[in-house]
């Protein structure tokens, strides 16, 4: 991990405000309601980026069913703190995550193909479909 932050598991640690503010700063959530926020994360394997007076910089959730596939979504970090490494930090702990580490992972991306690529991650246009929410 980078000096002067860590990352944790621990759900009572995570801030809706402060994830809410990142969620913010992306194309895909800009808009997401806290209600909705919050039920994700009750749902969901949370991971936070805090620095060492435990202010929360940085969030990603992992929803899975623990035997075949995880799906890894919101990955963020505060633009104030990116560019130090914490968002690498953040996936080599998620992929290295013992639940986690013999399962298939997916994700989807606009923009961060070459950084999830690093982590093992492949693109797959071919094979990819969704349902969109109406």
């Amino acid at each position: 991990m980078i000096k002067g932050y860590y990352i944790s598991k621990d759900k009572s640690k995570l801030k809706i405000e402060n994830i809410k503010a990142l969620l913010k700063q992306t194309y895909w959530a800009a808009d997401r309601q806290e209600e909705t926020i919050a039920k994700a994360i009750k749902n969901s394997i949370c991971y936070g980026i805090f620095d060492n007076c435990n202010n929360q910089v940085g969030f990603a959730r992992v929803i899975t069913d623990y035997a075949t596939a995880y799906y890894l979504c919101d990955v963020i970090i505060h633009k104030e703190h990116s560019g130090k490494g914490l968002g690498k930090s953040m996936i080599e702990f998620i992929t290295n995550d013992g639940k986690l580490k013999s399962l298939r992972g997916l994700l989807l991306t606009k923009d961060a193909h070459g950084f999830y690529e690093q982590y093992g991650f492949e693109r797959n246009a071919e094979k990819f479909m969704q349902k969109t929410v109406r």
